[in-house]
């Protein structure tokens, strides 16, 4: 039984050995089949990426051969040029070196001409003294004498001469100073384009509704009489809708009624005590308004260093007016005018602004004192430290005192103007605008004229026709024809320009 056993333990074992063998055997040849199959495909990888290495050599080595021959041409027609350059440095140095031979036969031939010139010359000197010699024995004079009478007679020519071309040019100087300065002021006029300014002794303040009116006046008129004694202004309260008048002569009184009216109809409350308040606030507003406005005019025409009392006198002028003109724009005007016409005239046009600023302080002084304005101005100016010129400018513009500088002329001259100027003062005013008018109707008589506009105060006259009644050629007769019959016709300062406008529109929609 046991060795039974013991054979079917040995055959197991052999059976398992002989199983073990077998497939020992059949991974052996797995693996020599697996490692047979990466050795084909290792040797085809190596083949496939021996052959990317040769494709890549091969087309690295024609770009370098191209890169080679490009560079080989370069050098190639680089030398060619260097060859060409020498030849042509070669031909000029040929050439040089023969001017060098014709300059040296040149100078040669030269310096022996100048030697015998030199002999000529000493030839001449002695047959020169030889003359001067007989002929100081034949007049008795000797040479230094003959050249003092020969001077002083030239010398009185040339006096004559003078004189008499001094006294030509005075005549011709006379003749043209009249028309050269009614250029020069015609010149400084068109320069200085500025608005019409007129303005009234009265002040309409706007409401909203009628009902404001009775808390303005208040009971038994408290109201309004503590505001007319406040400001100063008398408030007419009448049957004019959404309206009251404020009446008075200053300017800056019946800018604190308005402003103080403005304040206290938002606010709503509307008493004598509250009056008071808000018409000593609104005082001192306007009073900082005025200083602010001083400094911004001074600023704007580059006018520096001047006293705060007479910037603060400049900032009152925008509250004074004279026959109807703003004073405050008349003086800018005015010392615009001033630069420009000193500018032509070849002086300072610094000062000349500053003295034209000045020349109406005054009009606007803190006590009236009974002085012609022109004085008082000159006073104050003297008094804040302002220059001699400037101060005698501001005094001589109406000739209460003497002219000394050559300002005073000019101030005087470019006051004149801007008083004068069209529109300026209410007195011309209405003729003003009549001329203006004159101007479009005349334009508008031509057959094919539209519109007119009188533009620039009148300086300028834009004609608008219609295309398809007149040609170019017709236009450009037009514009000649108006400029002679304004000439022929009316009455006009300084030049007027005729504009022509023709042109033609097409006008679409896309819906």
């Amino acid at each position: 039984m046991g060795t039974t056993i013991i054979i079917g333990i040995i055959g197991l074992i052999v059976g398992v050995a002989s199983t073990w063998l077998i497939i020992n055997y059949l991974n052996q040849k797995r693996s020599k089949k697996i490692i047979e199959e990466a050795e084909k495909e290792a040797e085809a990888i190596k083949k496939n990426k021996l052959l990317e290495v040769k494709e890549k050599f091969i087309s690295l080595k024609a770009d370098l051969e191209k890169q080679v021959s490009i560079r080989n041409s370069k050098l190639q027609s680089q030398e060619a040029k260097m060859k060409q350059r020498e030849l042509g440095l070669n031909q000029k140095y040929e050439e040089i070196q023969k001017k060098k031979g014709e300059l040296d036969a040149i100078r040669n031939n030269m310096e022996n001409q100048l030697e015998l010139i030199e002999k000529k010359k000493q030839e001449l000197d002695k047959i020169h003294k030889l003359e001067i010699d007989r002929l100081e024995a034949l007049s008795g004079i000797s040479a230094e004498e003959a050249k003092e009478r020969l001077a002083q007679s030239i010398k009185e020519e040339a006096q004559t001469s003078a004189t008499a071309y001094i006294n030509e040019i005075m005549e011709e100087a006379k003749m043209t100073a009249n028309k050269e300065a009614k250029k020069i002021v015609v010149q400084s006029i068109q320069r200085v384009a500025t608005e019409t300014a007129i303005e009234n002794a009265i002040t309409v303040f706007q409401i909203d509704s009628d009902e404001i009116k009775g808390r303005i006046i208040g009971r038994e008129g408290r109201n309004i009489r503590a505001l007319e004694a406040a400001t100063g202004i008398e408030i007419i309260v009448d049957d004019t809708p959404e309206a009251i008048i404020l009446s008075g002569f200053d300017p800056v009184r019946r800018e604190v009624a308005r402003l103080a009216l403005h304040q206290l109809v938002q606010d709503g409350r509307i008493h004598p005590a509250r009056i008071e308040e808000i018409v000593n606030k609104v005082r001192k507003q306007v009073e900082e308004e005025i200083i602010e406005t001083g400094k911004r005019t001074t600023i704007d025409l580059g006018i520096h260093g001047l006293h705060p009392d007479l910037i603060r006198m400049i900032g009152r002028m925008k509250y004074r007016s004279s026959y109807g003109q703003n004073l405050l724009q008349h003086s800018r005007e005015t010392a615009n005018l001033c630069a420009i016409m000193a500018a032509e005239l070849g002086l300072n046009p610094k000062k000349a602004k500053r003295a034209g600023l000045l020349h109406d302080i005054g009009k606007v002084p803190d006590d009236e004192p009974e002085l012609p304005h022109a004085i008082l101005g000159m006073k104050l100016a003297e008094k804040y430290k302002e220059k001699a010129d400037i101060v005698n400018a501001i005094g001589a513009h109406h000739d209460e005192v003497e002219m000394t500088s050559l300002l005073a002329p000019i101030v005087q001259v470019c006051d004149a103007i801007s008083g004068a100027r069209p529109g300026a003062r209410r007195e011309i005013v209405e003729a003003y605008i009549k001329r203006l008018n004159d101007l479009e109707q005349l334009a508008l008589s031509y057959p094919g004229v539209v519109k007119t506009y009188a533009i620039q105060a009148g300086r300028e006259l834009r004609v608008i026709v219609g295309a398809d009644r007149i040609n170019d050629i017709e236009t450009e007769n037009l514009s000649n024809e108006i400029a002679k019959k304004i000439q022929d016709e009316m009455t006009y300062p300084g030049q007027v320009k005729i504009t022509v406008i023709r042109e033609t529109r097409a006008v679409a929609f896309a819906k």
